[in-house]
């Protein structure tokens, strides 16, 4: 869909040059010289951008702007005598940019190829849900959906916070297919549960229901999609018994009808390759689940999307909550450079935290923001008495270091050195001996 731009000016000179250069960038334009004529364009035609005049024969443009629906697009202000009133106005305004006539038309250009990217990573997004422009983000899109219409198996890489459920929930939903989309957490399965969880679990002998207490993952599913999320943290008999299940289809326990199987997706932080080379993924299980591998970049190495994304998540904060702030131009160095070690989850936390504390309509993401606040810490070490048990050494151990690392699991099981999975069996351990960590 070609993209639309308004140029309301009077200045049919500069109106033209502007036309020419949008013209050239694929922006279909309407140019108009009076508040009366931007009045009756806007209402028959939806803007993606307007770029707007302050002194015009009939009023001022910034009329027109106090006037204009939410529903159009970006508003840039274009003015050959600048002023604190018309500043001071257009930050009350839903503005974008502001621009002092004349302005080289690198500034023109930066806009309408930044608007366009905007509109073709929510328009045209390959995948509902997944915002970006890059070329390795469209290479996993296209990829999602060229197999989301299939039966075959996909195995979602890649670091924590890229979008790896994101991906899962948007191939269920293009794949067409009847059933719900069920979500098995790997890290979190207790060992002896793993098969009752997945096929559900069985009447008791003698009793006069036939069928499962509780329907299984599978029969939830219903045809639809079952998600194993972090599927390398499953222990080794996991696996097999896994495999076992998926092998045969497995949606039905002794005695229950067959229902249709669901198509399978998986997710993985750590590579599957290499834990299969290290032998903490079984090789046949590995290909069972990876039909097709789908890896998603990081965040670090698509450019111009956290941009994108930072926009995108600003629009949402403004509908959940009734506001109309906007992204200030003067963070994109530092979203398009920071690091991201959490990724797009990571980058929506510092969205909405600047979206909060921002005191005025323009929403600037700094690294301050960005930093999450350390946690509450007593002592860096522990101490025991002899002739302390060891079951109460471990128990003291996990509790130390969960509030070392703001109860986050994986990070504790990184600085414990072990699975996420060992976390959370001890975690279970202690509650059942009520003797939970917190």
């Amino acid at each position: 869909m070609q993209p639309t731009l308004m140029i309301l000016d009077d200045d049919r000179r500069f109106a033209a040059s502007v036309a020419d250069i949008a013209a050239i960038e694929g922006f279909r334009t309407y140019v108009v010289g009076t508040l009366a004529d931007a009045r009756e364009t806007a209402a028959h035609q939806q803007m993606d951008l307007l770029l707007v005049d302050l002194d015009l024969p009939d009023g001022s443009g910034m009329e027109f702007i106090q006037g204009l629906q939410p529903e159009h697009g970006d508003l840039v202000i274009a003015t050959a005598r600048p002023s604190l009133e018309t500043a001071i106005g257009a930050l009350g305004a839903p503005v974008t940019d502001y621009l002092v006539k004349p302005f080289p038309p690198e500034r023109l250009l930066r806009l309408l190829r930044r608007r366009a990217a905007q509109l073709q990573a929510t328009r045209d997004e390959a995948v509902p849900g997944v915002v970006g422009t890059s070329p390795a983000i469209l290479e996993a899109a296209q990829l999602a959906r060229r197999v989301a219409a299939s039966s075959a198996s996909v195995l979602l890489t890649g670091e924590t916070g890229t979008g790896k459920e994101v991906f899962a929930h948007a191939i269920h939903r293009m794949s067409g297919r009847p059933g719900a989309l069920a979500v098995l957490g790997c890290a979190a399965v207790p060992a002896q549960r793993l098969a009752g969880t997945l096929l559900g679990d069985e009447a008791l002998p003698g009793s006069d229901d036939d069928g499962p207490r509780h329907p299984g993952l599978m029969a939830q599913a219903g045809g639809g999609t079952l998600l194993l999320d972090e599927v390398t943290e499953l222990a080794l008999d996991q696996q097999a018994a896994l495999l076992q299940i998926l092998e045969r289809g497995g949606i039905q326990r002794t005695g229950t009808a067959d229902a249709a199987a669901p198509r399978i997706i998986a997710t993985a932080s750590r590579s599957p390759e290499r834990a299969v080379a290290e032998g903490r993924l079984r090789e046949d299980l590995y290909y069972r689940l990876a039909d097709f591998t789908i890896p998603l970049p990081p965040l670090r190495l698509r450019g111009d999307d956290a941009i994108l994304l930072a926009e995108h998540f600003v629009a949402a904060f403004n509908a959940e909550g009734d506001m109309r702030k906007r992204l200030a131009a003067s963070c994109h160095r530092t979203l398009r450079e920071h690091g991201w070690p959490g990724n797009v989850r990571e980058l929506r936390s510092a969205v909405m935290r600047a979206c909060v504390l921002a005191g005025g309509r323009e929403v600037a993401v700094s690294p301050q923001a960005m930093r999450r606040p350390p946690p509450v810490e007593t002592y860096d070490a522990i101490v025991f008495s002899i002739g302390t048990t060891w079951a109460e050494l471990e128990r003291e151990t996990l509790r130390k270091v969960l509030a070392h690392c703001g109860d986050d699991k994986t990070a504790a099981a990184r600085l414990l050195g072990v699975s996420v999975r060992t976390v959370h069996n001890h975690l279970a351990r202690m509650r059942d001996d009520g003797d939970g960590p917190l």
